[in-house]
């Protein structure tokens, strides 16, 4: 053999040794299933090459799964955000409608107000005008006015 191959077989060997004296190793290979796999290297092959290529696929599901999450979550921010402005429009425009409904029913009650007050005071006041000429007639038929006087005196000459 080539001293290259030598050196080569040497770091191999070197590799297994720290494999097989890995206390995990040690621990698996003392199990039901290491043991197993001892008497069964077709099986263990099998398994091995199973587990190697199946972990590109799984990488790539990890990968999906992990992004589509972090999608939701963008997702369900921008989402939430898009909510709580159409909400804010929403109680905004309400708000401007029932500000303007106010206004309007105050401005009608106050015109009201101006109307039913402009009234009271009216009636009031053709009400006290004419308890003031009743007064005043009883008053006139009691002592006779100037003119009256005037007229009586017209008559008599």
């Amino acid at each position: 053999m080539s001293k290259e191959m030598q050196e080569l077989q040497k770091q191999w060997h070197s590799m297994v040794q720290s494999i097989h004296s890995n206390s995990n190793v040690v621990a698996f290979m003392n199990s039901r299933f290491g043991q197993y796999l001892d008497d069964h290297p077709f099986v263990a092959l099998s398994l091995l090459m199973f587990v190697a290529v199946s972990a590109i696929p799984i990488a790539f599901f990890l990968i999906f799964v992990v992004s589509t999450a972090i999608m939701a979550c963008i997702g369900v921010i921008i989402m939430e955000g898009v909510v709580i402005s159409i909400g804010g429009i929403a109680l905004l425009c309400v708000l401007c409608g029932l500000g303007a409904l106010s206004l309007g029913v105050s401005g009608v009650l106050s015109a009201c107000y101006v109307i039913l007050s402009t009234l009271i005071n009216y009636w009031y006041a053709q009400k006290s005008q004419v308890k003031k000429q009743e007064a005043l007639g009883t008053s006139l038929h009691k002592s006779p006015s100037i003119l009256d006087l005037s007229a009586n005196n017209g008559k008599s000459e």
